[in-house]
């Protein structure tokens, strides 16, 4: 069976491998023995001139030589750190992940504060609870200022209505520079019958005006009456204008002051004058003169 055993070298221990010490029949004993034969040969001896063959250095030939602790192993480490932390600690190592910055403080600080929170929603209903009342109160005033203006305009219309009854009801006489030459009732010779209107005596072609607002329903030549016009005020009361020289207005609406003729001598005249009727509904001839006095004129 062949040895496991290299032979000695013949330049001894420190020129050959050095092969790692087998454990020999005692074990770690015969080792620590072989240890302290090699120390004493050391001293026994001049440097390095000890018997080779002597059983220390046998034992001495299977163990490793003692490696100095220095720098060496720890700029060794230093330097594959280095190395790994260029590459491989660097792939190694997980990229931190990007800071998440908050849009808004104030949320995370609401939501982390439940007193905040209810201050918040208390003043958010109070904002909505003022913002329903400031609205309420706009409508109230807009309502109110609709109201008025809704009144005013009735109030106005009621006034222009006011003032067209009053216009309609003004009267006016129907002749401006004029004589009263007979009233009602008289009689004379050249009168069928007692006088039934008033007369006022003017010269030819003075104006005629109507006495108050009302319609034009008959105008044109009427017998005795010469060239006559029948206005109808609002209440149907008939109003006639006799012996006149002309027509200006004929028919249709006419309002209190508007001239509708102009004075003459036409039919059974003895001179230029307006004979001037009034006829309550359209009936019987009354005396003109108390009439226009009940409507605030004096003729």
């Amino acid at each position: 069976m062949a040895s496991t055993h290299t032979p000695a070298h013949p330049a001894g221990p420190a020129a050959g491998t050095q092969l790692l010490d087998h454990p020999g029949p005692n074990g770690s004993e015969a080792r620590d023995s072989a240890a302290r034969g090699s120390d004493h040969a050391g001293a026994a001896g001049p440097a390095g001139h000890g018997d080779p063959f002597a059983p220390e250095a046998e034992s001495s030939r299977h163990r490793l030589p003692r490696q100095t602790r220095g720098a060496s192993p720890l700029l060794g480490v230093t330097a594959v750190a280095a190395t790994l932390g260029a590459t491989g600690f660097a792939a190694a190592t997980p990229a931190a992940a990007p800071a998440v910055e908050a849009p808004d403080e104030t949320p995370v600080a609401l939501a982390a504060d439940p007193g905040l929170a209810l201050a918040a929603r208390i003043q958010q209903q109070a904002d909505s609870q003022r913002t329903a009342a400031e609205e309420s109160a706009r409508l109230q005033a807009a309502q109110e200022a609709e109201a008025k203006a809704a009144a005013k305009e009735a109030e106005a219309k009621r006034a222009a209505e006011e003032a067209e009854r009053a216009k309609a009801a003004a009267l006016t006489l129907p002749v401006k520079d004029y004589n009263l030459s007979a009233h009602y009732g008289q009689s004379a010779r050249y009168w069928a019958h007692l006088h039934t209107g008033l007369d006022f005596a003017a010269d030819t072609g003075t104006a005629v005006y109507a006495v108050g607002q009302g319609t034009i329903t008959s105008a044109g030549w009427s017998g005795a009456y010469g060239y006559r016009i029948v206005e109808t005020l609002p209440d149907g009361t008939e109003i006639w204008y006799c012996h006149l020289s002309s027509i200006i207005k004929g028919s249709g609406e006419v309002t209190s002051g508007q001239q509708i003729g102009k004075v003459g001598a036409t039919g059974n005249v003895t001179g230029p004058h307006l004979h001037l009727e009034v006829r309550p509904g359209g009936g019987a001839p009354v005396d003109p003169e108390p009439w226009l006095q009940q409507h605030g004129l004096n003729p």
